[in-house]
């Protein structure tokens, strides 16, 4: 599906990460000091940030966007649309964006919904925000992107142990009928779904039990079910049959050649994989931004995680034209071509331990 977004424009981003960060690679316990730094250097990863377990995803959230209207000078009165994107909800009612509503102080008119994507998850979410906007009376809109994929690994899974990090990102968009045009294309299969899931957790196969109590060898199995499942050599195939056409489709979209983009920012999925789509979509390195050094895969955060990292001087007073692309579980897909020039530059906090978690019943 191909969309073109008029008159949306990126204002401020904010970040927040888990002060508590972890190291395979200074911290070999599992692997080997050898084996750990060849999947540092195969992967990128050399670091992740890992969320205490009393704080969620939308904590983050919370956290990087109460920091973002502050910068931003917004009144949270004036936010009329919130979308958050995450794998991870508080509950499994009421939606997460309910309560964000009430914690951030919009108003009750407010459109506040949540989407369920991982890595393409913030593409979509600028998307499905653009066009709320574009379809009311709204003016301005907070899409918020965390997960705490960490949590869903098995402790002895060295496949997907170095890979994945917690981490929770807020980008403010606004009307502006003079803003230039964005593009954006989108795509799914749901015929790889099965090879990045995590099995039990849902009404499919929840992990309260039904009827009669499970026997140990249930237990043990729905244990290993309600962690994830990645199929590495899977993932490798799909990205690199789907994200370069979605990378070509985009660019002929937007009717501009990859020559005229001053950046692209892909879902950081890891390092191997980024080099080779950057290879075949023919992409300078300049313009290219490659990090997970200090985070890991951060699922729906990644792309504009990576942004606050690695960009935060990069927006200036000159309007740049920017592709950020999303791909992976469902399979599920999408990029954007779109100008940025933030008025607010992009930052990253750490969220501390005592930060008062997101409630169901909220004072």
């Amino acid at each position: 599906m191909e969309s073109v977004i008029k008159s949306v424009k990126v204002t401020g981003m904010q970040a927040a990460i888990p002060s508590h960060r972890h190291s395979y690679v200074e911290t070999p316990d599992i692997f080997s000091q050898e084996e750990a730094d060849k999947i540092c250097a195969s992967t990128g990863i050399h670091s992740r940030r890992i969320l205490p377990n009393h704080l969620c995803a939308s904590d983050m959230c919370i956290a990087a966007a109460e920091e973002l209207l502050n910068r931003l000078e917004w009144d949270p009165n004036s936010v009329d649309v919130l979308i958050y994107v995450s794998q991870d909800a508080d509950y499994a009612l009421p939606a997460s964006a309910c309560l964000m509503q009430t914690r951030l102080g919009l108003p009750k008119s407010a459109a506040c919904l949540d989407v369920s994507l991982g890595c393409s998850g913030f593409v979509y979410g600028m998307w499905i925000a653009s066009q709320l906007l574009n379809n009311s009376n709204g003016k301005r809109a907070l899409v918020l992107c965390g997960d705490t994929s960490s949590r869903h690994l098995l402790p002895d899974d060295r496949g997907t142990l170095p890979l994945f990090g917690d981490a929770g990102v807020a980008t403010a968009i606004e009307y502006d009928e003079n803003w230039s045009d964005s593009y954006a294309v989108f795509g799914t299969d749901g015929t790889g779904g099965q090879h990045i899931a995590v099995k039990a957790g849902g009404r499919r196969h929840p992990t309260i039990p039904q009827g009669t109590p499970r026997g140990e060898k249930e237990e043990n199995e729905l244990y290993k079910d309600a962690r994830l499942y990645l199929n590495g050599a899977a993932v490798f195939s799909f990205t690199l049959k789907v994200v370069p056409k979605l990378i070509r489709e985009t660019l002929a979209l937007a009717n501009i050649e990859a020559e005229q983009l001053d950046m692209v920012v892909m879902h950081q999925a890891n390092q191997f994989i980024l080099e080779h789509l950057r290879k075949k979509a023919k992409i300078p390195q300049e313009k290219y931004v490659i990090d997970m050094h200090d985070f890991g895969n951060t699922s729906s955060a990644s792309v504009p995680l990576a942004i606050c990292h690695k960009l935060s001087s990069y927006f200036g007073n000159e309007v740049k034209k920017v592709m950020l692309g999303g791909f992976g579980v469902g399979w599920s897909w999408g990029g954007i071509i779109t100008d940025m020039l933030p008025t607010v530059a992009p930052e990253i906090i750490e969220i501390p331990d005592d930060f008062e978690p997101l409630a169901l019943v909220q004072k």
